[in-house]
């Protein structure tokens, strides 16, 4: 138990000692300090890579439930050939219909897309977004780790163990290849210089977040909240790190190769998706809400943590509840918007526990610690052997079981943290496993490609197989993708036929397609069965490509004679029909 709880005697301070030539003691007390650290973060970042290596390459295909990764990464070798060619920023012409339109078009991702380009140098590209990917989520982790170990809280790895168990959605959504993981380094950097109170240097860390991911907005909220915190403990106003924030983000948002474009997108995504009631368009399930059930057992840790944390904050030291008052307030907001839309899931959780953790450690460190912490460690070294010389025998017996207590309580927390992040993680590589596999639908687009001309209108009829599409054929133009809120905001007369369309309810959908999306050719998966009768049905459309995947259709000319039912069909139909039992008078 003794490497989960780190160095008894320097776990109290908040600051580690001073390295002094003159003083032996000290220099021996901060080389062991050090080397506690050093060994808690190395065992920390080869069990976080451990488990999102595992759960990243349980499936061959870029990770997870959508096909995201795939735009992500195309999208990040585009950016490099036009480096190298000198065009910088290419035009992105995918989605003309959209507010994604060549003239419109902002990446809110930038930076992460940067990031990611060493990862397409790859000759397997999926290989290296996978790779990126892994990297990018240990890191996120690592970071809250970091703080754990930086400010020497007691039971490090207990305080990682309940970070990887916190939440099954974390895991899963850490290990898809978007900007998320990202976003939580850039944050935790950010909580470090509040808690430092190096204010200027949120000016370029803000500027870099709000170049990475429009989620930015969290380090203005944490820098606000820690304007707040210090009023309360010191009162006094702090202005200088919403100020300095202010500034950082202002000229994330000018010097931006897509300046004044993204200012125009971030309004745009923030009256969309932060309305109270029902979108208009459905979205995807991330901007939906869990069920309260769900909510709980998904996320069993992460909710223990805020109770733990509610219960263990006191509130009556100003200067020492600080941290703790910063954490309960940001990640109570976190918590909420979290119960509001599932997207959250991947910040909510790992504060949570640090949460916990600040809140806890003043009752961790006990209150000889609390007098360690407030004198020099040079006058502790010499106080040391006479500490416990003059107690009594039954004092000395009765704070040697409280120990044995505590040690017995953390391991049983130690065991169920292990046992939860198991089954966690299993939980996870088997949902993460059942990603369809990396080749979906490169047969249809290889198709496409071989007897499409270049540069035509495809009707998509679903927005989330846009990145697959863009990603095996770019050349190629579609009618919605990424987030159907884009089509709707920049047409919402084709949205709602674009929906009506692809949902069946439009018996006649081929003069529409052609007249009003300007597409001959068609792309559906095999799931829009609706869809698809309709079409044939309709005698507007041809079959000109099926596997298991994906069906492609071409509008013809004039409108004719339904296609002929397959032979296939024919005889299954039959079949069905010689099974069912004869009515009966």
């Amino acid at each position: 138990m003794e490497n989960i709880e780190g160095s008894n005697v320097e776990v109290g301070r908040a600051e580690a000692p001073e390295v002094s030539e003159a003083s032996g003691s000290e220099s021996t007390g901060a080389a062991s300090w050090v080397e506690s650290r050093v060994v808690n973060y190395l065992v920390g970042a080869a069990v976080v890579g451990f488990v999102f290596w595992w759960l990243q390459f349980s499936t061959a295909s870029i990770c997870c439930g959508d096909f995201d990764g795939y735009y992500h990464v195309k999208w990040s070798r585009m950016l490099w050939e036009s480096i190298r060619a000198g065009n910088f920023p290419p035009l992105f012409t995918q989605l003309p219909l959209t507010t994604l339109n060549a003239r419109d078009y902002v990446d809110h991702h930038f930076l992460f897309h940067v990031l990611q380009i060493p990862f397409t140098w790859f000759r397997d590209p999926v290989l290296g977004a996978k790779i990126g990917t892994t990297l990018f989520a240990s890191l996120a982790v690592l970071s809250c780790y970091w703080l754990v170990v930086r400010y020497r809280l007691r039971y490090p790895l207990l305080w990682l163990l309940a970070l990887l168990a916190s939440s099954a959605p974390f895991l899963y959504r850490m290990n898809m290849a978007k900007a998320m993981s990202v976003s939580i380094v850039l944050m935790v950097a950010g909580i470090y210089l509040l808690f430092e109170r190096k204010y200027a240097w949120l000016a370029p860390l803000a500027f870099l977040f709000a170049l990475a991911y429009d989620m930015f907005a969290l380090l203005c909220l944490a820098a606000v909240v820690w304007s707040v915190v210090v009023f309360w403990s010191e009162r006094r106003i702090e202005w200088q790190p919403v100020v300095w924030t202010a500034v950082g983000s202002l000229a994330g948002f000018i010097i931006n190769p897509y300046f004044p474009r993204n200012i125009r997108l971030f309004v745009e995504h923030l009256l969309m998706k932060m309305t109270k009631d029902d979108f208009p368009v459905k979205v995807g399930g991330e901007w939906y809400p869990y069920e309260s059930w769900e909510f709980l057992m998904n996320a069993f840790v992460a909710c223990v943590a805020m109770v733990v944390g509610y219960i263990a904050f006191r509130g009556d030291d100003r200067k020492t509840d600080a941290r703790p008052l910063f954490f309960l307030i940001f990640t109570t907001v976190l918590l909420i918007a979290n119960a509001r839309w599932k997207r959250f899931s991947e910040y909510w959780p790992p504060f949570a526990v640090l949460f916990a953790a600040f809140s806890l450690q003043p009752v961790l460190s006990g209150a000889r610690r609390a007098v360690a912490s407030r004198l020099p460690s040079s006058v502790m070294d010499e106080l040391e052997p006479f500490l416990d010389r003059h107690e009594r025998p039954e004092t000395v017996e009765r704070r040697e079981r409280a120990r044995w207590k505590e040690l017995a309580f953390v391991f049983v927390v130690f065991a169920y943290l292990t046992a939860q992040l198991v089954g966690n993680v299993r939980h996870e590589v088997l949902e993460i496993a059942n990603s369809a596999p990396p080749e979906h639908y490169r047969a249809a687009t290889d198709w496409i490609r071989s007897n499409v001309p270049k540069g035509e209108m495809i009707f998509n009829t679903d927005w989330d197989d846009f990145p697959r599409l863009f990603y095996f054929a770019p050349e190629y133009t579609y009618v919605s993708g990424l987030d159907p809120t884009y089509l709707h905001d920049k047409n919402p007369e084709l949205s709602e036929l674009f929906q009506k369309i692809t949902t069946g309810e439009e018996n006649n959908p081929g003069p529409i397609i052609r007249d009003r999306f300007g597409s001959r050719y068609v792309f559906t998966d095999n799931e829009h069965e609706s869809f698809y009768n309709n079409a044939l049905d309709s005698g507007w459309f041809d079959e000109v490509y099926a596997d298991d995947e994906a069906t492609v259709l071409r509008i013809r000319d004039a409108k004719g004679a339904p296609p002929p039912i397959p032979e296939e069909e024919m005889n299954e139909e039959e079949d069905q029909n010689a099974q069912e039992p004869e009515p009966t008078n």
